[in-house]
């Protein structure tokens, strides 16, 4: 299992065996989530996408050759982005950004920024390539649903929601950024079994995210 097209089977293999429910997404399609939870929401995305930007950073000074340099660089980029269209959700909420700021992550919920904060530390440049193309489909998908159900169920005009349409969709230059920075690294040595668990905990911690936001509401 050295090649781009074994690893990454094997991860898609994992992720589809080891699934959970995604309750926030089940309630939210309910219209059942409160205002108050949907600020919260704004400021868990808050503190995670600066965190992930300060990461895909990191990881493009530690590997500035082509293909992670760009990779990476290209993704610390559409961080600052993201972070941008997240302030016009938030501006919907009543948040402004110092709201955002000073607000208090929960530890569960930041389980995932953190996890790929250490990733890109000590990682190798495989490691978040995987992650990114293992997780792409299920990561849009879910971004893709809240958008919907946000228009749908609670009345939001899509001006607000540009940040979960931007992680709806991957450009596929990213795509194949990740696949031939992953076909670098473990041509390079890196180790596939290191990747493998990577990706597993990414698509883990990304549902404890999301789940972390369901919590005491009523499913209905």
């Amino acid at each position: 299992m050295n090649t781009v097209t074994d690893v990454l089977a094997a991860a898609r293999q994992r992720i589809s065996e080891e699934a959970e429910p995604n309750r926030f997404l089940d309630v939210l399609e309910r219209g059942r989530v409160p205002g108050e939870r949907l600020r919260q929401l704004a400021g868990e995305l808050y503190h995670l996408v600066g965190s992930d930007r300060r990461s895909f950073a990191l990881l493009a000074t530690r590997f500035p050759s082509a293909p992670a340099g760009e990779l990476y660089g290209a993704m610390a980029q559409g961080e600052v982005e993201a972070l941008g269209l997240l302030l016009d959700f938030a501006a919907v909420l009543g948040l402004r950004e110092g709201e955002l700021r000073a607000y208090q992550p929960q530890a569960a919920a930041q389980a995932y920024p953190r996890h790929l904060a250490r990733s890109a530390q000590h990682g190798s440049c495989s490691d978040v390539a995987l992650a990114l193309l293992a997780n792409v489909a299920e990561s849009g998908g879910t971004y893709t649903r809240v958008a919907d159900a946000l228009v749908s169920r609670y009345g939001f005009e899509e001006r607000a929601l540009g940040h979960f349409r931007f992680f709806a969709e991957t450009p596929q230059s990213l795509l194949d950024q990740a696949a031939a920075t992953l076909d670098h690294g473990l041509a390079g040595g890196d180790d596939p079994g290191a990747a493998l668990h990577c990706a597993l905990s990414v698509h883990s911690l990304e549902t404890a995210f999301w789940n972390c936001l369901a919590r005491d509401l009523d499913p209905g």
